[in-house]
């Protein structure tokens, strides 16, 4: 009964780590510079 009272617990407390963590994440802007570019010419020498 010990064990099974913990596992709730846990979970309990996973739960609520998990619902702070999602209202508190803000969702952002994707950075918009950087990241690939085609290269040409003299850039493709490796």
């Amino acid at each position: 009964m010990r064990s099974l009272r913990r596992a709730f617990l846990a979970l309990g407390v996973t739960g609520l780590i998990a619902a702070v963590l999602k209202l508190r994440g803000t969702g952002g802007v994707p950075p918009q510079t950087g990241g690939w570019r085609e290269l040409s010419g003299p850039d493709l020498r490796s």
